[in-house]
C-alpha cells in the first residue's frame, strides 16, 4: 500500500466514526420510514364533566387540572354528558354476552364516551353535589361504563373532583371513587381531598385552595403517568385470578 493509499483510507475511516456517533445516527432522513423511531403517541386524559351546566364550576375546576395537564404534555379533553335523560344499569347482561365492550344501550353518550377510553391513560370525572351525592346522570354514566367496559379502564390512573356549594362534598368524592377501586385504577391524590367551593357559574375561581387543589392533582396525575409509561409500554403488577363469593350458604 503506497502513502496516497494508506491517506485515503485512514481518512475514509476517521469520517466514518465520526459518522457513526453523530446525534443523527440511526435516524430516517425526511420521508423515510423507521422503525426503530416511531412517533410516541402523546398521554392523554379524560376528563368527564358531570354537570349539566356546560360552563359552570364543575367545568371551571375541571379546565384547571386540563390546563395544568397540558403543561406538563399530557393532552387534556373535557366532554361533558349535556342536559339529554342517561339511563341507568338495568343490569340485562347484554354488553357481557356481546363481549363487544359497549353498552347495549345507545340512546345516550354512553358509548361515545366509552369510545374514548381506547385512547385514554387517565380518567377524571367531575360532578356537582346534590343532596350530598353526585348528580344522578354521571353516576348512571360511570356504572354502565364500569360494567359494560371496565376492561378498558383496568390499571389507568383515576380522579374524582366534587363541586358544592357548602356541604355534603366529602360523601360524594367517596361515591365517585368506590368504582375506580373495583377496577384496579390508581387513585390520584392532592394535598386535599378533590373539593372545589362554588354556587353561582364562575365563583370557583375564587377557590384560591380549590384550584390549587386541582393544579395539584393534575401534576400528580401527569407524574404517575409519566412513570407507569417511562418504559414505553407500561408495566402493572400481575393479580391473581379473580375468586369471587357471596356469603348466602
Amino acid at each position: 500500500m503506497d502513502k496516497r493509499e494508506f491517506l485515503k483510507k485512514t481518512a475514509m475511516a476517521a469520517v466514518g466514526g465520526v459518522l457513526a456517533t453523530t446525534p443523527l445516527d440511526g435516524l430516517a432522513m425526511a420521508g423515510e420510514e423507521n422503525d426503530t423511531d416511531k412517533t410516541v403517541r402523546k398521554m392523554r386524559v379524560l376528563l368527564i364533566n358531570g354537570s349539566p351546566r356546560r360552563k359552570g364550576n364543575t367545568y371551571v375546576a375541571l379546565s384547571e387540572a386540563a390546563k395544568t395537564l397540558e403543561q406538563n404534555g399530557i393532552e387534556a379533553e373535557i366532554v361533558q354528558i349535556g342536559v339529554k335523560g342517561i339511563r341507568g344499569c338495568i343490569a340485562c347482561g347484554a354488553c357481557k354476552r356481546k363481549q363487544n365492550g359497549r353498552c347495549t344501550f345507545d340512546d345516550d353518550v354512553c358509548n361515545s364516551i366509552i369510545e374514548k377510553l381506547d385512547t385514554a391513560d387517565g380518567i377524571v370525572v367531575g360532578s356537582p353535589v346534590y343532596y350530598g351525592q353526585p348528580n344522578g346522570s354521571v353516576l348512571s354514566l360511570i356504572q354502565r361504563m364500569c360494567y359494560a367496559a371496565g376492561g378498558k379502564m383496568q390499571n389507568k390512573p383515576a380522579a374524582a373532583v366534587c363541586v358544592c356549594r357548602r356541604g355534603g362534598a366529602t360523601a360524594a368524592f367517596q361515591t365517585l371513587n368506590m368504582p375506580f377501586q373495583m377496577l384496579n385504577m390508581p387513585i390520584v391524590s392532592s394535598q386535599y381531598w378533590n373539593i372545589v367551593y362554588g354556587r353561582e357559574e364562575g365563583e370557583a375561581k375564587l377557590d384560591i385552595e380549590g384550584m390549587q387543589t386541582m393544579r395539584t392533582m393534575a401534576n400528580n396525575m401527569a407524574w404517575l403517568l409519566k412513570k407507569i409509561h417511562a418504559s414505553g409500554d407500561p408495566e402493572y403488577p400481575e393479580r391473581e385470578p379473580w375468586q369471587g363469593m357471596h356469603f348466602i350458604r
